[in-house]
């Protein structure tokens, strides 16, 4: 089974952070019903605001935002109001709409690095009520230099209390240097893995900070090296086969249900209003001037 190598790319999120996004692609658009996957920092923000993102709107999705360092305060049209640290999960679920801000509290950490990663609802969700769940115990295992924090679905035995839509998983794996591990995974689920500090082998691909290695379907175990410190995240699922299109922060299944997203944001309508963050809602931007297509995993229309 080969291993694919995707080169994430930079972009700008907000006025003060740069994130690396790692799917979708074009060669892999999901693993699962993972849909998005950007990087962040590790990033000096001691004497800056550090995360500024203000309100904007989601459906179709669940947000899974995940900190190696620093912290983010959550405010959402729930009324929802509080901080993640290091080892814990914020799991935002969009149904039918939600708006969210994020940002760094006054008085943060000096550096602030996660990753911030979407889940695709299935249709029997997309339409639901929004909800917004914070865990700050999450179940872990632990071996000879090794440890895994099962962040949704089930490995080794263990599961995660996060809502899941799909059968799926997300886990971080901490290894120590000169540590190697066979991890036991699911043979019908596709898997990647995305390094976020130092590097390590996994499957036999080296893989460091920037990159998104994907893995396929088929395996059974999958093996984990590392020389030095390092700390990964793997994200698999069972093939999601639902045409999707994708668009600013909406995930849906045709190009009206993106327009209608659109104009309800901008009308103020669905998504609800983001209480006691200072700065505006974030415009939704214009329409392409092309019809959005939906497309499957495989990025066929």
């Amino acid at each position: 089974m080969d291993n694919i190598l995707l080169p994430g790319h930079d972009v700008a999120l907000g006025r003060y952070t740069m994130v690396r996004r790692l799917l979708p692609q074009r060669p892999r658009r999901m693993v699962g019903a993972w849909c998005f996957a950007d990087a962040f920092g590790p990033d000096d923000v001691a004497d800056r605001p550090g995360m500024q993102v203000g309100p904007h709107p989601h459906c179709g999705l669940q947000t899974v935002t995940w900190l190696v360092e620093g912290e983010v305060l959550h405010r959402d049209s729930l009324g929802s109001l509080g901080s993640i640290r290091p080892g814990q999960l914020n799991l935002m679920t969009s149904g039918r709409g939600i708006a969210h801000s994020e940002e760094s509290p006054a008085a943060h950490p000096p550096v602030i690095q996660g990753l911030q990663l979407w889940v695709a609802l299935p249709e029997g969700a997309r339409h639901g009520e929004p909800r917004f769940d914070h865990h700050a115990d999450l179940p872990r295992l632990a071996g000879d230099g090794v440890t895994v924090t099962v962040v949704m679905g089930s490995m080794g035995g263990v599961t995660s209390p996060a809502l899941a839509h799909t059968p799926l998983v997300g886990a971080e794996v901490v290894l120590a240097a000169g540590a190697r591990t066979a991890l036991d995974v699911e043979a019908g689920f596709e898997y990647a893995a995305i390094v976020t500090n130092g590097a390590a082998r996994v499957a036999g691909t080296k893989l460091a900070p920037g990159g998104l290695l994907y893995l396929g379907e088929g395996r059974r175990s999958l093996l984990l090296e590392a020389d030095e410190d390092a700390r990964l995240f793997l994200i698999g699922g069972e093939p999601f086969d639902d045409p999707l299109v994708m668009w600013w922060n909406f995930v849906a299944r045709s190009h009206e249900e993106i327009v209608e997203a659109r104009e309800d944001w901008t009308a103020g309508r669905r998504f609800g209003v983001v209480h006691g963050y200072a700065g505006d809602p974030i415009p939704a931007p214009e329409m392409p001037i092309v019809r959005l297509k939906a497309r499957d995993r495989h990025g066929n229309s």
